[in-house]
């Protein structure tokens, strides 16, 4: 098990306060020594601002914006700043570099500010690094127009590489609240900073159920397990709070991250619990089994703490959608009892926005229905159709094929551009 990520959430101001920076810095490589000290491998620092709408508008062009189709100096103000976005964003990669920072994410387009979706492509191209989301849910709303909003920057991000990687760097965002530690979902919501840590921890769970005789013997391994290096890490954690000033410890995300090669293995892990192949039935229970296992352990948690199902950070999960045994119908079926939702899916290069909006729908409507933060990270590659290898070249990925996704334009009304309430399921 290693650490997957430091993150720190701060305010960084705009114009870039660059003392806020430097700060969190020497924060997070005071903090990586400690956690490397108490024997465990970090693998990168982080830094997540609040959304960048509310970091380059101003105070007086934010509180216009309720009034904005009326008031066209507010529109004016508000495009002109969300068009600083790329350089912006060009100048934060810089910053960050030079405050020891390996990747930042400028947080989630916001639904009171449509410009702000627009704009998101033209930044992942003017940048490196750097990480943003796009929302798609408000409190008990979905909003159908951000929903295609969303779509529509995944489309535009697709050719910015010929491998589709740009998309690597943006998420659909379904009901997720700030703090979470893992990209790109992470935002901060304060101007008082913080910091949590990311796992990668699928190991945790295939190393639980090897062998073992019993679901509940192998599920009290995994809690056990969760629970020592979730405490461990906690105490850490704790110790770096040294002051008032120091920033607040939010908690540990302990979602379990795969990486590239059986041994860290999610994939692994289910078939270890008795399913042959993961995709075939008895997945579901898998995945529900492993998340609840989560939720039981003792210690702080905060984000998805989830089944994470990245199918391109996987080795088994790339190899069983390579087979078509795994497909997106089936991993949006796991989000119904996991935590994170669509991670790294390779659709065909020519797959339209209109085809993306139905999918993204049916995430938003899990995650308020059940009240659970979704995420969707899909990743058309540019010149493959379905059932094409991937040809990625890069560590944290295992090359897969394009996988089917099986949809079609919405017509009315659902393919409106109305905010829609839908309430969270009560008990019975």
């Amino acid at each position: 098990m290693k650490i997957r990520s430091i993150t720190y959430f701060c305010n960084p101001k705009f114009p870039l306060d660059e003392k806020i920076l430097q700060d969190a810095g020497r924060f997070l490589s005071k903090a990586k020594a400690a956690y490397e000290a108490a024997g465990y491998e970090v693998q990168t620092v982080r830094l997540a601002t609040i959304p960048f709408p509310k970091l380059l508008i101003s105070s007086d062009d934010f509180s216009r914006s309720g009034s904005k189709a009326t008031d066209p100096q507010g529109v004016v103000a508000t495009t002109k700043s969300l068009n600083e976005l790329p350089n912006f964003a060009n100048r934060f990669a810089k910053a960050i570099k030079d405050a020891g920072i390996f990747y930042a994410s400028l947080g989630p387009a916001l639904p009171e500010f449509p410009r702000s979706y627009e704009v998101i492509p033209e930044a992942i191209a003017a940048s490196e690094d750097i990480f943003f989301g796009g929302v798609m849910t408000s409190g008990n709303k979905i909003h159908l127009a951000q929903v295609k909003a969303c779509a529509d920057v995944i489309v535009k991000c697709a050719p910015l590489d010929p491998n589709g990687f740009a998309n690597l760097r943006f998420a659909a965002l379904a009901n997720v609240h700030a703090g979470a530690p893992f990209f790109p979902a992470a935002y901060h919501d304060s101007d008082q900073p913080a910091f949590a840590i990311a796992v990668e921890s699928a190991d945790v769970a295939v190393n639980a159920f090897a062998g073992q005789p019993t679901l509940d013997e192998g599920r009290s391994v995994l809690i056990a397990e969760i629970t020592k290096h979730g405490q461990a890490i906690s105490r850490v954690s704790q110790s770096l709070i040294s002051n008032l000033q120091s920033p607040k410890f939010n908690g540990i995300d302990f979602s379990l991250a795969p990486f590239p090669n059986d041994a860290h293995s999610l994939g692994g892990a289910v078939e270890k619990m008795g399913v042959q192949k993961i995709g075939l039935h008895g997945s579901l229970a898998s995945a529900a089994i492993l998340t609840e296992a989560i939720e039981r352990a003792d210690f702080p948690h905060i984000g998805f703490n989830g089944f994470m199902q990245p199918v391109l950070e996987d080795t088994i999960l790339a190899k069983r959608a390579a087979e078509g045994t795994l497909t997106i119908k089936d991993a949006l079926l796991y989000s119904a009892v996991c935590g994170t939702g669509l991670d790294t899916i390779p659709l065909a290069g020519d797959t339209t926005a209109e085809q993306i909006t139905p999918l993204l729908l049916d995430l938003c409507a899990l995650a308020l229905r059940l009240d659970k933060p979704l995420t969707a990270r899909l990743m058309p590659v540019p010149g493959k159709q379905a059932g094409d290898s991937t040809e990625f070249d890069f560590a944290f990925f295992a090359n897969s094929k394009v996988m089917a996704l099986d949809s079609a334009p919405l017509n009315l009304p659902l393919g409106s551009d109305e905010s829609l309430s839908l309430n969270k399921k009560h008990s019975s």
